[in-house]
């Protein structure tokens, strides 16, 4: 397991009420400030977690010492990840019909950048769909004795692909301006489905390393 097989899964953290909310903030009042505010809860959320589930699973495997032992829990890692990735595909599948944002989402027009940076931390911590992402992207690090800042490429990629509806706008105005909310419905329709492949993609890759 190596860096470049976990950077997809990014795609997969943002799907979802995450770039949706995203769109939103790039739509309101105070863009700049809101969006960046945002990006920095959902980064240190991340970071956070990220380095929790990392710090777990490296314990886990430096306990299996031994070279049977060490490769025997390295196996075992890597059920696991399959396992949460097995469980986050049936939660993607089961949640693919509620395409109507939840209520709190109108009041992003007129949020503040304190309220953005709240949404974007809790968003990413307590959301059980991004802890099993991060939890998957951890383990597997960790179990095959990636250093910890093999995080932070996924970690940058993820508030990347998050940053990009503010991008979109301070690149191309108010034709960014028109055409984000037609973006932002067909993510809310549509992005389960580049979950599903995505999350298909790494399970194919955790399972041809247990074979």
């Amino acid at each position: 397991m190596n860096l470049l097989s976990v950077l997809p899964l990014a795609v997969v953290m943002i799907a979802g009420p995450q770039i949706i909310a995203a769109i939103f903030l790039a739509s309101s009042r105070d863009p700049k400030r809101s969006s960046l505010a945002y990006l920095t809860g959902a980064g240190l959320a991340m970071l956070v977690a990220l380095t929790v589930w990392y710090v777990v699973f490296h314990l886990v495997r430096v306990a299996g010492s031994g070279q049977d032992r060490h490769d025997g829990t390295r196996r075992a890692i890597d059920w696991v990840v399959l396992l949460v990735l097995l469980a986050l595909m049936v939660t993607v599948f089961v949640r693919r019909k509620r395409t109507q944002p939840p209520k709190w989402m109108g009041r992003l027009q007129e949020a503040k950048p304190r309220y953005a940076f709240g949404l974007g931390f809790l968003l990413f911590i307590a959301m059980p769909s991004d802890q099993a992402n991060m939890l998957a992207v951890a383990a597997s690090l960790a179990g095959h004795d990636r250093p910890w800042w093999h995080l932070l490429p996924f970690l940058f990629l993820t508030l990347l692909l998050l940053a990009l509806p503010l991008l979109a706008l301070l690149a191309f105005g108010q034709r960014a301006a028109a055409a984000l909310p037609k973006i932002r419905d067909w993510a809310n329709d549509h992005s389960w489905v580049v979950s599903e492949a995505v999350i298909l993609i790494f399970i194919a890759i955790v399972g041809s390393q247990l074979l």
